[in-house]
C-alpha cells in the first residue's frame, strides 16, 4: 500500500527497516503531536500553540542535522519553519490563543 511513497524516498524505507518497531512508535508520536498542534490551532488553545512552536522548532533541529549530516535538500524546510513560527510568535497571533 506505501509502495508508491517508497518510491519517491528509497532511502526512507530502508532508513524505517533498520528502526524495527521503534520506527512505528516514533511515526505514531509524530502523527499525535501534529494532529494535537492541529486540533490545538484550530481551537485557538495556548497549548496548540506551544505544541506546535515544539513541533516545528523539532522539525527544524532534525531538517538542520539531517542536512549537514545526510542531505543538504532537507533544509530547504528551515526557512519555511522559520517563517511560520515567527508568525506564531507575533503579538497579533499570540492575542488570538489568550483566554
Amino acid at each position: 500500500m506505501l509502495d508508491a511513497i517508497w518510491r519517491l524516498k528509497p532511502a526512507a524505507h530502508a532508513g524505517f527497516l533498520q528502526m524495527g518497531p521503534w520506527a512505528i512508535l516514533l511515526m505514531g508520536v509524530v502523527s499525535l503531536a501534529c494532529a494535537g498542534a492541529a486540533v490545538g490551532l484550530w481551537i485557538r488553545a495556548p497549548w496548540g500553540r506551544r505544541l506546535a512552536l515544539i513541533v516545528l522548532v523539532g522539525n527544524a533541529v532534525g531538517d538542520t542535522i539531517n542536512g549537514i549530516v545526510h542531505d543538504p535538500r532537507t533544509l530547504i524546510g528551515l526557512p519555511i519553519a522559520g517563517l511560520v513560527v515567527a508568525w506564531l510568535l507575533t503579538p497579533a497571533v499570540r492575542a488570538q490563543f489568550e483566554r
